[in-house]
């Protein structure tokens, strides 16, 4: 079902291909805290490559390999002949015949599909400026330890382009979930997601409304999700993105317009003040270190059937 696939969105993925990710990361879970982790990558070869700065999902990445029995190989961009212009489909090609997989963070969705097409071998999207896949589904995964299999409002706030935010609505599509965006009508998801996602979303019941007004998408919310307004890469666009999202920052008033026990949620890193009140993230209500920590399981789960 799963072996030798690349996952670059979970788009490309059944609904029940996604709910058994999400059972393998529990298990995950489990096997970790009872000290019982699987030797399921035991002499495999993993490529990490890195485009862009990151915190969590090296972390996460190189220690599920790992833990997994198997061998990560951290390749930052500045350190390979990628950074000085060799095609990044000679890279891949090279990688191919070395390693059994690849995982990639990259700034354009393309380098992953190239990756994919020539290297051959099982390719892992570690966060796009299209996907975060691994993301979303240690979202889901928050959100059902707090919530269970239930029914589940999600509020989302902030930027309707966001990267985080389109896997989020990729999910909840595919699982016939409920997602409320607060967002301004300037800052809209890529059409040509948009329009698979609402397809989907017709076929498994699953409702995606977009608001301008936070107070009313976060209404009746179980789930209040934020991200950085400013993406790595959108420097330029920065003053121009705070001034359309100064309305849509995620405050204690805010929260109080969510279900009594809802809970905060933030894919971090957090620039508190801006997107998020200090004393929301920092808060009783923050659930954000358990989601962080479950980047840890959904990678473990996801490099254990793929590769």
């Amino acid at each position: 079902m799963f072996k030798g696939r690349s996952l670059l969105c979970l788009l490309d993925f059944e609904s029940h291909e996604i709910e058994k990710m999400l059972e393998i990361s529990f298990m995950m879970k489990n096997y970790v805290y009872a000290n019982q982790v699987p030797n399921s990558l035991k002499g495999k070869r993993v490529a990490l490559l890195f485009e862009k700065p990151s915190t969590r999902t090296r972390v996460s990445s190189e220690l599920a390999i790992s833990m997994l029995g198997g061998t990560p190989i951290i390749l930052n961009k500045q350190d390979l002949q990628w950074a000085r212009g060799e095609p990044i489909e000679d890279t891949a090609r090279v990688l191919g015949r070395m390693v059994n997989g690849i995982g990639a963070r990259v700034l354009s969705h393309e380098t992953l599909i190239k990756l994919r097409d020539f290297s051959r071998v099982p390719v892992i999207n570690l966060l796009s400026d299209v996907s975060h896949p691994l993301q979303a589904l240690a979202d889901i995964m928050t959100i059902r330890e707090k919530f269970g299999n239930g029914y589940v409002r999600i509020a989302f706030v902030g930027d309707g382009s966001d990267n985080v935010l389109l896997s989020l609505m990729a999910i909840v599509a595919k699982l016939g979930l409920e997602l409320h965006v607060a967002s301004p009508k300037e800052l809209k998801p890529r059409e040509d997601y948009y329009k698979i996602i609402t397809e989907i979303a017709e076929r498994t019941g699953a409702v995606i409304e977009f608001y301008e007004d936070p107070y009313e998408a976060v209404r009746g919310s179980h789930v209040v999700y934020t991200d950085v307004w400013v993406s790595m890469g959108q420097e330029s666009i920065a003053e121009q993105k705070k001034k359309l999202l100064a309305n849509y920052r995620v405050t204690t008033d805010l929260m109080r317009y969510a279900v009594k026990d809802a809970i905060f949620m933030h894919c971090l890193p957090a620039n508190r003040g801006e997107e998020v009140d200090p004393e929301v993230i920092d808060g009783p209500k923050s659930a954000v270190w358990d989601q962080a920590e479950n980047r840890l399981y959904s990678a473990m789960a996801v490099f254990s059937l793929l590769i």
